[in-house]
């Protein structure tokens, strides 16, 4: 596993983390959520030896990862997809690496199929697409079949096919038994990826929960309610003591009654109801209430005429 114990790391007058802790588990795929500035690329550099921290650890299997004789055996990753060589070869920038953590050849053209880079293999890289160097910075990742994985942003620049065959590979990693941390802003994408997460914000730790856990303790709880008769059970919710607005498309979203009760008190006053719909925060809405506080960079609307 991964485990992050009081991390501190400062540039300067600067403290990018701060004493944030956590550990991430073999068997999921985990989430690594926050704001711009929070200090997720730091803490993913720190825990692949690239950045010291300035106190505190960051252990892989129980060891720092500069202690590890063959990392690629050992942890995959991939930070920055457009951190190679323009020109060399797709084929040669993973055999050079390969060769250097004593990985056999086969292997390069067996993750070169995995990530379906076959036919360019050939090509420099200073003409691929930045999908095609995520496909090929996934493939260097996966090189030593390593039992931990760290990916920053990955999907950047993937077409939808691409982030389908990425979510699945991710979920099929964990599967086998894998560590697999993942970085996104996409909450739509970790909403369908992820089965736990660590939110941090300021460099500070918010949340280390799964996905279900973390939407259904959000606030944002209603039921969607459509009835021909709205305005008159809308009154007798009210008078029950439930909050009532207009939703967008004209239903009734309810708060502060479940839809049982919501659906008894049609029936005993004899009002159709044509939807009853408990609806809960997405990943998103949850995500933004969580991190409300720790936005660095917090734009503006204009106001419209």
């Amino acid at each position: 596993m991964i485990a992050v114990e009081r991390l501190v790391k400062r540039f300067g007058r600067l403290t990018a983390v701060d004493d944030l802790s956590f550990m991430v588990r073999p068997g999921h795929v985990t989430g690594f959520l926050g704001p711009n500035g929070a200090g997720k690329t730091t803490t993913m550099r720190v825990i692949l030896g690239l950045d010291a921290p300035s106190s505190g650890s960051a252990l892989v299997g129980g060891r720092r990862y500069q202690g590890i004789v063959r990392p690629l055996r050992e942890v995959g990753s991939l930070l920055d997809a457009n951190a190679m060589h323009p020109g060399r070869t797709g084929w040669f920038h993973l055999l050079s690496i390969a060769h250097s953590n004593g990985i056999a050849k086969q292997r390069v053209a067996e993750v070169l199929r995995l990530t379906g880079l076959e036919t360019v293999a050939r090509k420099r890289v200073k003409g691929y697409s930045l999908g095609m160097k995520q496909r090929l910075g996934i493939a260097g990742a996966l090189l030593g079949d390593p039992p931990v994985l760290i990916f920053d942003e990955p999907v950047n620049g993937l077409d939808p096919e691409g982030v389908h065959w990425l979510r699945e590979l991710f979920k099929a990693l964990a599967r086998e038994g894998r560590t697999v941390f993942v970085s996104s802003h996409l909450m739509s994408e970790m909403a369908l990826t992820a089965d736990r997460l660590i939110i941090i914000g300021r460099g500070k730790l918010l949340a280390d929960t799964t996905l279900t856990e973390l939407t259904e303790s959000s606030t944002r709880k209603d039921v969607l309610v459509r009835s021909p008769r709205a305005d008159e059970l809308a009154g007798l919710l009210i008078a029950r003591g439930a909050g009532v607005a207009r939703d967008n498309d004209g239903g009734l979203a309810v708060t502060g009654m479940d839809a049982p009760a919501i659906g008894d008190l049609a029936l005993e006053h004899r009002i159709a109801v044509h939807e009853l719909t408990p609806r809960r925060a997405s990943l998103e809405e949850a995500y933004m209430d969580i991190t409300r506080d720790s936005v660095e960079y917090r734009a503006g609307l204009e106001p419209g005429p």
